[in-house]
């Protein structure tokens, strides 16, 4: 099964969410409003849509995820490298550093990636 599509300010919602699951509708909105600067309305709009995308669910003005933080951006990812860098994670890094240069600890951090990612 494939994990649906979470739209940039669908995703900023959800961190809230994973933040604070599982939490009331109406604290949500709040927590919105404040930090999002939401309607009420609007927080509505967006629980009703993950969740009819299964996203998340509403169980007795409880919402909680039923996907996770971890699988949206992995989801993320490999949109992007499959729309972008056409599937090519040696593409996707070159990209990524070019004009940036890596401390020892961060390229240390990479080659131990690598490593353990190699088929044995």
């Amino acid at each position: 099964m494939s994990t649906p599509k979470i739209f940039e300010s669908e995703y900023r919602f959800c961190l809230i969410m994973w933040d604070t699951e599982p939490i009331k509708c109406a604290e949500i909105a709040k927590i919105c409003k404040e930090k999002l600067t939401w309607s009420r309305t609007t927080t509505y709009t967006v629980i009703k849509r993950l969740s009819e995308r299964g996203v998340l669910k509403v169980e007795n003005s409880y919402v909680t995820s039923l996907i996770s933080k971890e699988e949206a951006q992995k989801s993320e990812l490999d949109e992007l490298m499959e729309k972008k860098f056409e599937n090519s994670l040696p593409a996707f890094i070159a990209a990524f550093s070019k004009g940036r240069t890596l401390n020892a600890e961060e390229a240390d951090a990479l080659k131990t990636l690598i490593e353990n990612a190699e088929e044995k």
